[in-house]
Parts: structure tokens; sequence; C-alpha cells
């Protein structure tokens, strides 16, 4: 039997953005897939165990002393406690899908990379982070047995940065959820009335507002598109990051507080009707490793506009309106199109859907299960360090 841990002490729900969704996805699937000769372990902070206590039913979970909102204790757990839980526990490997790895380590490391943003953009991150950053990341890497990457973008940075063997790199890119059968009338008619709105008269953009995730140029180009569309509505769900305060005054400075709707996060349902009621999903971020929100918009028949960047490059293909994800006034021009052109609008949802068909979270648990396995006959020599 091989027994493999996954640590999730830096998960803290509502706060990690697309990385929670994968995670907790790729879990289940894990779950789903059953493989034999395969024990999972889950290390998790109470905050997951309270949130997520369906997954940490569905393996063996150990709940760590910690709510996992402190960074400082959450890595001084992690080379104390987790690494004595670890040797303890027998693990073949720990699988630490955060991005980092604990300096302190008692077996070998899985390590997943989501992107390596603050040493490809500092500026975009506060002093300490970019320091701790870039001194654990690239030497994580390079210690990890092997190292999971969503998509080829990522796989380049950690090859050109961090100097990681290419032959160490195991690709499991992200599903999508299976689409349910679509809700009734009245749960349509429920949640679009929860923020006031009507079918086809808004564009959405689901996202935590970070600074890479440049609200502001979406909003300066829905300012113009409005005089086009004066009834068009723009809806920013996720929760409030570090640029809220700054998102808000623009909103306020183009006199736009009527027309942009920012409901916070969401559950899961409401999001579901809002990407099958929304005109076109705008996402215009500047840095992505992956870009499940592409997906689920494309699975629900809702056009998509995006940046033209990192990974959202490879989800999208041709399903996709890409643009610069700082030129405003492509953003006006495609989202004018999209909005006017129903044409065009039903060639990329026809695309749309046959792109979004490729990414299973079926295939994504075999890639997963099989590097897994893989440790059950791992050489000695890759142990930690």
């Amino acid at each position: 039997m091989t027994r493999i841990g996954v640590n999730l002490l830096w998960l803290v729900p509502g706060e990690v953005g697309g990385s929670e969704e994968y995670t907790v996805g790729l879990l289940r699937a894990l779950h789903s897939f059953d493989a034999d000769d395969l024990e999972v372990v889950l290390y998790v902070n109470r905050r997951f165990a309270r949130t997520y206590s369906d997954i940490c039913s569905m393996f063996r979970s150990v709940v760590a002393p910690i709510e996992g909102t402190s960074r400082p204790l959450r890595v001084f757990v992690e080379s104390t406690w987790l690494a004595r839980r670890s040797r303890r526990d027998r693990l073949d490997a720990l699988h630490h899908a955060g991005g980092t790895m604990p300096p302190v380590r008692t077996v070998p490391g899985i390590l997943t990379l989501h992107d390596l943003q603050p040493i490809t953009h500092p500026e975009r991150f506060g002093p300490l982070k970019r320091l701790y950053i870039r001194w654990l990341a690239p030497r994580s890497l390079r210690a990890a047995t092997r190292v999971v990457c969503l998509a080829s973008f990522t796989a380049r940075d950690a090859v050109s940065i961090a100097g990681v063997d290419p032959q160490r790199v195991v690709f499991v890119p992200s599903g999508i959820d299976p689409i349910l059968a679509a809700p009734s009338p009245g749960q349509i008619s429920e949640v679009l009335a929860t923020f006031d709105l009507t079918p086809n008269s808004f564009v959405l953009y689901p996202a935590i507002t970070y600074e890479h995730k440049n609200h502001r140029t979406l909003i300066e180009a829905f300012a113009r598109v409005h005089r086009t569309f004066p009834h068009l509505r723009l809806v920013l769900t996720g929760g409030a990051g570090p640029v809220e305060a700054a998102v808000r005054t623009q909103i306020d400075r183009l006199k736009l507080s009527n027309w942009v709707v920012r409901t916070g996060r969401v559950h899961a349902d409401q999001l579901d009707v809002l990407y099958r009621t929304a005109a076109v999903m705008a996402f215009p971020s500047s840095y992505e490793g992956f870009g499940l929100p592409l997906l689920e918009a494309m699975a629900r028949r809702c056009a998509v506009v995006a940046s033209e960047v990192g990974g959202l490059i490879e989800v999208g293909g041709d399903a996709v309106c890409f643009v610069d994800p700082f030129a405003v006034d492509e953003w006006t021009t495609a989202l004018n199109r999209l909005l006017g052109d129903d044409g065009y609008r039903a060639t990329l949802v026809a695309r749309g859907l046959e792109q979004s068909s490729r990414f299973q979270w079926s295939d994504s648990a075999r890639a997963l299960a099989g590097l897994y396995l893989s440790f059950s006959t791992f050489p000695p020599s890759a142990s930690s360090s």
C-alpha cells in the first residue's frame, strides 16, 4: 500500500483564489477514482476542516492546531508538527499543494506549482512576501522529487527560473465540475432577483480583487461600452482583496455605482446561474497559471473575452476572444462586438463547449494517482533534505 500525505495547511478557504477550486476539485476527483493500493492522508487547518468537512470525510484527515491564517505560524507548524507527523504516519511522500515546501522535511516531497508571480512580477506584492517567495520557492522546486504543473506556462517558469529538471515535471491540469441539470426557471429568477439582474444584461467577472486581476482595465472599458449599451451592468463576484478600496474608488469616480454590482463571494449555485445568464464573461487578469473560470464559463455556454497571457491561452484555445490585458481600447472593441454581434457570440459559445470538454477531472485524477503510485518503488536516494 502506497501512503501519500497532502499538505493543505496553507489552504484557507476564501483567501487563496483559483488554487482552492483546483485543489478541492482534484481531491474530490481523486476520491472518485478509487485507486487500488493507494492511501491518501490529508493534513488540514481548522478552517479547512470546518468548510470542507465532506472532503475530510473522504480521506483519512488530520487537523493541525492552527486556523491557517497566520503565515509565520503555519510555516513553523509545517517544519515541526507536520514533519513529525509525516515520519510517524510512515508516508512514502508528502504532496505540498500550495507552491512551497517547508525547510524541514522528513519524507520525499511533491510540489504543486500554481505560478511564480511574486518572482516574475514582484511589484504586485509586499516586501515580505517577495522576499519569502524569492528565497523559498526556487529551493522548494529544486528539492521536490516531482513538480506538478497545471499548464506548460508554469512548467517553463519552473525550468527557466528555478532550474527544475524537465524530467521531474508532471502535468495535472484542472478539470471542471460536472455540469448538473440546468437550474429551474424559479431558481434562476431567485438568483437574478438577489442581485437585481435580468438575463443577458450584464458582463460577469468572477475574481477576488487582487492587483493582478486587473479590475481597473475592465471597469474603464465598461464605462465606455456603457455609453453604447446604457442598460448593461457589470457584475463583480469574488471576495475582497488588497485592491478592493481602489476598485470601489474607481467605480465612484466613473459614476458607475448604479451599474456595477459588487456581490462579494457567492455560492457555487449562484455563480452557476450567473455564468448561464451573463451576456459575456470577461477575464482581464494580467497573470494566470491556468484560468479555471474560462472553463466554467465555456461549459455553461457563456462567451468569453480574456487577456492573452499565461495559462489562459492554453485553456481558451480558439474559443476565447483574446486581447491585451491593459489595452482599454481593445477591451472596449471586444466587448462591443460580443454584445452586438449575435453570430460571433454564438460561434465562441460553440467552440467553448468543445474546448471545455477536453478538461475532465477524471483525467486529472488518473494523472495524480499515477504519480502517487510511482512512489511505491521510488528509490531511497530521492528522499528529502
